[in-house]
Order: C-alpha cells, then sequence, then structure tokens
C-alpha cells in the first residue's frame, strides 16, 4: 500500500514497534529455556550442575539464536518480502507458481504455526506467574493462569490498538532489565564469555547421553522466530533488523547471568519448580516487580501470537484454504483485526492445554515440536524464493543442506516429546490440516465439473431478451457472481439461469470476478463492455490481505462508470425515468451442489463428506462477499458428474 516505502524507512518509532509486537514470543524464552535444559523427567529437581552442561548449554543457545534467528530469519527470510508483507502465506503467494506441490508445505506450516498459538500463551503465562510461588507457595496458578488468558481474548472483539502502543515501551523495559541483570551476574564471574565459543556446544552433545534430549529444550530459545518474518508488514525489514541486535544482546546476556547463578551451584541439584534461573538473578527486593514486568510481557507475547493467529486465518479464507468466515476489523489500524470463530477455537484450546498440563514445566513437553515442522515448510519455499530471485544454484544447495540438516536435528532432539506432550500440538496441527486441506482439494473436485461456454455465442440472444417486453423484468441491473477466468467464458449455469431458470429479464447484466493476486493489498479493476450498454464484466484484482466487500467495491465501480458516461443506470420505467430515478440492483449467487456420483474416488467422496459438513459451519458465498441479503437472489445448481449421453438405458414397449 501506500505506506510500505514508509515502514522500510529506519525510525525511532519502527525500531519501539518492532520490540512491542515482534519479539514477546522470543524475548520471552529465558523464563523456561534453562529450566528445560537442566531439568530432568518427571522431578523437580535438576540435572547435577557441571561446567560442561551449563556452558555448554549458553553456547547451544548463542549459536542457534545465531545459524537459526539471525541468519536464516533477520538475514536470508526477511528479504523474501510480498510488496512489504512476510508470514508462510506470503512467501507462499510469491512462489507458488513455480510448482503446484508447494501447496503441501505452505498448508503444513500454516497448521503448525496456529498450534503453536495454542501452546505459546499457556506456556509463557505460566511461566511468568509460577515465579509468584517464590513468594507464596502453594498459590493456585493454574486458575490465574486461566482467568489471565480468558480475559486476553474476551478483549479481543474491541481490538488492541490503544494497548498496542504502550507495547513497545514495555518491550524495551522488559529486554533493558534482562541485559542489566545478566551483566550484574557477569561480572561476578567474566569466565563465563568463554561459553560463546562453539567447542562448548561441541563437548556437551559429544560426551551428554541426552544431547538429543537437552536439544529439544535448546530449540525454545528460538521459538518466536517465526514472528520476525509474520510480522515484517508491521514494522518493516530495516526496523527489525537493527532492532534484533539490541534484543538479541539483551537475551545472551540473560542467559549468561542465569548461567553464572548455576554455575555458582556446580555439583549441586537445583529444584526447579521453587528456584527458577531466571527470577533467582533477580535481587530479592526486585523480585517482585520483575514478575510483574515478566507478567506483562507474557501477556504481550501472547497477544502477539494471537494477532498473527487471526492474520493466517485471514490469508487462508482468501487464498481459498480455509471455510468462508467472519472477519471484523475493530479499528481503522493496518493489519488490526478479529476472526471470532478462530478467537474462541484459540481460548477453549489455550485454557485446555492449562487444564491438561497444568504446569509450565510439563507444558514444555508439548511445546517446539509442531513449531520446528513451521521452520522446515519456511527453509523449503524460502528456497524456492531464492531460486525465483535467480540465486546461483550452489548456494540455495548450500542453504538447504545446511538448514535441512539444522531443522531436522532439532526435529529429531523434540521427537522424544511426543508422547510427553507433543501428541497434543501435533493432534491440533492434523486437524487443522484436515481442514485446510479439505477445503482446498474440494474446491479443485468442484470445479473440475463446472462447464464453462463462449459467452459470445449468447450475444444476440442476452440483447433480444432484454429489449423483449413480454419477459416481466427481474432486475433493472442484474450482477451475476462468476469464476470464469477469461471475459470469452462463461459458466454455463448463468447462461441457463439467466435464459431458461425463470428467464430474467433485465436492463443492464453484469459479471463480476474476483481474482485473488499474490501481491498482498493490491486492489484493482479492469472493465470489459461485451454487449455496450447491455453487458459489461467486471474483474477484481484484489491481494490475499484485502477484505472482499463486492458490494461496496461495485457500487464504486459502477459510480466510476456513470461519472465517465460509460452506463446509463436511470430507470427504464417511464414514470421513473422522468424523474431520473435509479433503477434497481440485484445481485444473482449460483451455489454449485455436487451431486451423488459413484464418479469419484474413495479419496475424494472423503474429501467432500468432510467438505459437506464444513460448508454448514461457514459463512455463505453472499455473506462472504459482503452482499446486501435483501439484494440477492441464491440459486442451487447441482454439478452433474455423469453427463446423459453416458447413461445406459433401455426403452421397452
Amino acid at each position: 500500500m501506500s505506506n510500505h516505502k514508509d515502514l522500510q524507512k529506519l525510525t525511532a518509532a519502527g525500531l519501539l514497534i518492532s520490540l512491542g509486537i515482534i519479539y514477546g514470543d522470543i524475548g520471552t524464552s529465558p523464563l523456561y529455556v534453562f529450566k528445560a535444559i537442566i531439568g530432568t523427567e518427571g522431578n523437580n529437581l535438576s540435572l547435577p550442575i557441571s561446567q560442561t552442561l551449563v556452558l555448554g548449554g549458553v553456547s547451544l543457545i548463542f549459536w542457534t539464536l545465531t545459524l537459526q534467528t539471525t541468519i536464516k530469519y533477520v538475514v536470508i527470510t526477511l528479504r523474501a518480502d510480498n510488496k512489504g508483507e512476510g508470514g508462510i502465506f506470503s512467501l507462499f503467494s510469491l512462489v507458488r507458481r513455480k510448482a503446484k506441490w508447494l501447496i503441501v508445505p505452505a498448508v503444513i506450516g500454516g497448521c503448525a504455526l496456529l498450534a503453536d498459538g495454542i501452546i505459546t500463551p499457556p506456556i509463557t503465562i505460566s511461566s511468568a506467574i509460577e515465579g509468584l510461588q517464590t513468594y507464596y507457595p502453594g498459590l493456585p496458578t493454574m486458575q490465574i493462569v486461566i482467568a489471565i488468558i480468558t480475559c486476553l481474548f474476551i478483549i479481543q472483539q474491541f481490538g488492541t490498538s490503544l494497548v498496542g502502543k504502550a507495547f513497545g515501551p514495555i518491550m524495551f523495559i522488559w529486554f533493558t532489565m534482562m541485559g542489566v541483570l545478566g551483566i550484574m551476574y557477569i561480572a561476578q564471574m567474566p569466565m563465563v564469555l568463554k561459553a560463546l565459543n562453539p567447542y562448548y556446544a561441541v563437548v556437551l552433545l559429544t560426551s551428554n547421553y541426552n544431547a538429543f534430549i537437552i536439544l529439544g529444550a535448546v530449540f525454545l530459545c528460538t521459538t518466536g522466530a517465526e514472528a520476525l518474518y509474520s510480522d515484517l508488514g508491521h514494522c518493516g525489514r530495516k526496523n527489525i533488523q537493527i532492532s534484533w541486535i539490541y534484543v538479541k544482546a539483551c537475551l545472551i546476556l540473560n542467559y549468561l547471568g542465569q548461567a553464572v547463578w548455576l554455575l555458582q551451584r556446580e555439583g549441586q541439584q537445583v529444584d526447579i519448580s521453587k528456584q527458577n534461573p531466571f527470577f533467582m538473578i533477580m535481587p530479592e527486593g526486585f523480585l517482585i516487580f520483575g514478575i510483574g514486568i515478566a507478567t506483562i510481557a507474557a501477556i504481550i507475547a501472547s497477544q502477539a501470537l494471537i494477532s498473527g493467529s487471526f492474520t493466517l486465518i485471514a490469508e487462508a479464507v482468501r487464498l481459498n484454504l480455509w471455510p468462508k468466515v467472519r472477519i471484523n476489523y475493530p479499528s481503522e489500524q493496518k493489519g488490526q483485526l478479529y476472526v471470532p470463530s478462530a478467537n474462541w477455537l484459540l481460548c477453549a484450546g489455550c485454557i485446555g492445554v492449562v487444564l491438561l498440563f497444568q504446569h509450565e514445566a510439563r507444558m514444555q513437553a508439548a511445546y517446539g515440536l509442531s513449531i520446528t515442522m513451521a521452520m522446515l515448510m519456511t527453509t523449503i519455499l524460502v528456497s524456492k524464493f531464492l531460486q525465483r530471485r535467480k540465486v546461483p544454484a550452489y548456494i540455495i544447495g548450500i542453504f538447504l543442506a545446511v538448514y535441512l540438516l539444522i531443522e531436522g536435528t532439532f526435529l529429531l532432539g523434540n521427537l522424544h516429546k511426543f508422547l510427553e506432550g507433543g501428541w497434543f500440538t501435533l493432534s491440533i496441527g492434523f486437524l487443522l490440516f484436515v481442514v485446510m486441506w479439505t477445503w482446498h482439494i474440494a474446491r479443485k473436485i468442484k470445479n473440475r465439473y463446472v462447464k464453462f461456454i463462449e459467452i459470445d455465442d449468447y450475444y444476440n440472444i442476452i440483447k433480444e431478451m432484454s429489449e423483449d417486453e413480454s419477459v416481466p423484468k427481474y432486475a433493472s441491473q442484474l450482477i451475476y457472481l462468476t469464476s470464469a477466468n477469461f471475459n470469452s467464458e462463461v459458466e454455463s449455469k448463468i447462461i441457463y439461469s439467466i435464459l431458461q431458470k425463470q428467464p430474467k429479464r433485465a436492463d443492464v447484466y453484469w459479471l463480476v470476478h474476483v481474482d485473488v493476486v499474490d501481491e498482498p493489498y493490491k486492489s484493482e479493476y479492469e472493465v470489459d463492455h461485451l454487449i455496450p450498454g447491455k453487458l459489461i464484466r467486471v474483474d477484481f484484482k484484489l491481494g490475499f490481505r484485502v477484505e472482499q466487500q463486492i458490494n461496496l467495491l461495485f457500487r464504486r465501480v459502477v459510480e466510476d462508470l456513470v461519472k465517465n458516461g460509460e452506463v446509463d443506470i436511470t430507470s427504464t420505467y417511464k414514470s421513473l425515468n422522468k424523474h431520473k430515478i435509479v433503477g434497481d440492483f440485484r445481485f444473482v449467487v449460483i451455489e454449485k451442489v455436487l451431486s451423488r456420483s459413484h464418479n469419484l474416488s474413495f479419496y475424494e467422496r472423503v474429501v467432500m463428506f468432510i467438505y459437506s459438513y464444513l460448508k454448514r459451519v461457514s459463512l455463505s458465498e453472499e455473506r462472504n462477499f459482503g452482499l446486501d441479503l435483501s439484494f440477492v437472489t441464491v440459486e442451487k445448481v447441482p454439478l452433474m458428474l455423469t453427463s446423459p449421453e453416458t447413461v445406459k438405458l433401455t426403452r421397452v414397449v
């Protein structure tokens, strides 16, 4: 849009906004990463603290943030911007013409990110609230977490633009606090800085039989990396890249500070249920304030994931990868939207996570596995983007080899979590995949049986019927929504509706086609006068992030055409015409119903069976296109899977 170039400018406001809406997830990771690294299964006591474990853990964190977050996302993936927008569906829109199979990694990645949106709020908020148990042992943290999550989802419908303005300063305080706390402990043991040497990471991985389990814990430090790319459109590449320098420095300083606190207890076992290293490096008098700031940061992180989930669903709807659902726009802020159905499904999922796992330590088992899948899918799509940009094949090969190895290793490191809780997020992701894939395939099956005909064969009869006063006038202006991509074609069912299914005389017939294009905010139209003054086709080219309010868009087109003298919409009834009264408009939406047939394979019948249920809970076509229902006629027509010529039937006397 017009502010795309403004977003790419490096500004203080842009840097602050980046801190507020992008780094919530990755910025709250220090709350639980070291707990996960030193923790043991089914026991509140940690592994015995050793230099190998602690220094190796910090080294793995540093190099994971460097290779995975900095190089892959901040340096490489942020360049894959779609007119300033980022995210896995924006990336898919950029490369989908390269190969049809790219729909698979796009859908898997999108589902994995949505599943991540269900586990992130519970684990981050629980991590912060459980810090209160240091002050109040036995505090019912689970009930507090559920109350915060419930309130968070309730306020979504009112918009978060006002609250969002405070996110930047609060997150700046959060990161600065973490950095300062880290420096205070590093000063006590400067030797901890040697952990930045990758040697210690290699030593830990080669000397510990729990290496893969430790890798699964380390991966939690980079789980918010996808948000860097998803929120590209809100902040701009330069603001994200510069703000990341500060964020990464504060994160590393805090991890090093936690490492010092642990090294001071070398040889001991820490009760991680009561002594979270993150809170232990806080001065005692500051602890209650630190917990308060951590809680607010956790809520901000959750808000970012929820908003990201709404954007994902909205994009999936526009790309025909999700059932049509209601999408509201609670404020004028760009990118600010609310999807009621997704909101309450996410709310139920988050509360279900809290009730199922109860404590943050147990939630860690469900965290990380799905997001690893999303990162792998992004790697595949980015490689196609690099190919599109004519990057040399050997560089693309190196990129794929390095990141498939890194993320494949992390995937193996997270596989042990499947039985401990990873099954939950994978199950959610699988259900989401079934919905997306069913909607996509069902549309392809239906389109296979839509018959298109040459419209110019019907020019004369349409013109004659429009002037035939023996046919009752159906409407002054009659508008049909068509899926025909070419001006020369139209669905046979539209011609059938006009000429045979209650012949419909009108002064002017309109064909309206909506083409969802790869650019996110494109909003253009073309007009083709097929029969001057009688049959007009309007083609809308709308970006995958543009709301498809066809009622308003079509009205704007008609106003432009009237102003230019290209069309006359004055009523032709004599009594109304002399007073220059505008004629009536009526939309006709043809709903294609698939008739029962044995021609479909078993797989296709299963898809259409699931689709029929999804169709019941989705918005109707007329509501999805924002049409005024008092001026809409819906006609259901069957899609014939078997032509009459192929039916064998013998007449007997």
